[in-house]
């Protein structure tokens, strides 16, 4: 697996800095996975002067010039003929404007068109981690957490763009059981409707929803959801977008990415099916090793 690793100078300043943190929890996971970082800019150098994944060859410096570095990058998520890339790590805090750039927007919806890992926390990063561990056949390892981990205690948001709602739906019956075991699920209100259908096909109490409806997107339950997450009441967003069709919410939807990226360390966002079904894979995987199915209704 080979990831873009894009960062900020925020994430540099020192040994806590979020991005050498990280790599300082993960480094022997990438190296177990073979994980190849492709760096931008100034962040290899970093990472080499903290002596982290020192002599490791799937480190490499990526470009000088991180705003053409973002471009090329874009292209081999796009896999170009002479280079090719399987996701992005990409740890910018929301206050950082470079974000908004033409080259960063671009780069986050290439990873969604092509349906490639975009992971804009250091908690997906991890959790990303981990899940590849366990789908790979490694053991659980308590330093990174796992996949199924605190969801009886979490709450995750469920969205889905209107030409994903039938993913969105499907991804749901098939792991009806995770989902039912967090503390709370939220959802915009026509997935939402459509999820509570589902689950009352499935045995559900008809008087309990299973899925607590926000407003819909156009009308603010992006914005909504957001809110929950910057106080720390949701912490996993599975939000399946449709990057083909343009939607005069963007606001709304960026000002819920923003949310989830200024709460890199507790906000697992997770923004395609495929990206989805691997992490839930994992998470079942995880609770029959321990002979804890979800309940199956």
């Amino acid at each position: 697996m080979e990831l873009g690793l894009v960062t900020s100078n925020a994430h540099l300043g020192s040994e806590e800095s979020t991005l050498l943190r990280v790599l300082h929890q993960c480094e022997a996971d990438i190296r177990q996975l073979r994980v190849g970082l492709h760096v931008v800019g100034r962040a290899y150098s970093a990472i080499v002067g903290q002596g982290l994944l020192s002599n490791y060859e799937g480190l490499h410096r990526y470009s000088h010039d991180r705003y053409g570095g973002l471009v090329a990058m874009a292209a081999a998520i796009a896999g170009c003929e002479t280079d090719s890339l399987d996701g992005v790590v990409y740890l910018v805090p929301p206050e950082d404007m470079s974000t908004l750039l033409p080259e960063a927007i671009a780069l986050r919806r290439q990873c969604l068109v092509h349906a490639k890992p975009y992971l804009s926390t250091s908690a997906s990063f991890i959790d990303w981690i981990e899940t590849e561990r366990l789908l790979m056949g490694h053991p659980y390892r308590r330093a990174t957490g796992s996949p199924d981990s605190h969801v009886a205690a979490e709450t995750v948001a469920l969205i889905a763009h209107d030409g994903m709602k039938d993913a969105m739906l499907t991804f749901a019956a098939e792991h009806f059981g995770l989902l039912s075991r967090f503390a709370r699920r939220v959802s915009t209100a026509s997935t939402g409707v459509r999820l509570n259908e589902l689950a009352r096909s499935r045995g559900w109490p008809p008087n309990i929803p299973w899925a607590s409806c926000c407003r819909s997107g156009p009308h603010g339950g992006d914005a909504q959801i957001a809110h929950l997450v910057l106080r720390h009441q949701c912490q996993r967003v599975l939000f399946f977008r449709d990057p083909l069709v343009p939607h005069p919410h963007e606001a709304d939807i960026s000002v819920l990415e923003r949310a989830i990226a200024s709460r890199t360390e507790s906000a697992v966002y997770i923004a395609s099916p495929a990206m989805a079904s691997r992490w839930a894979e994992a998470a079942e995987r995880r609770l029959r090793e321990r002979g804890d199915m979800p309940p199956v209704r």
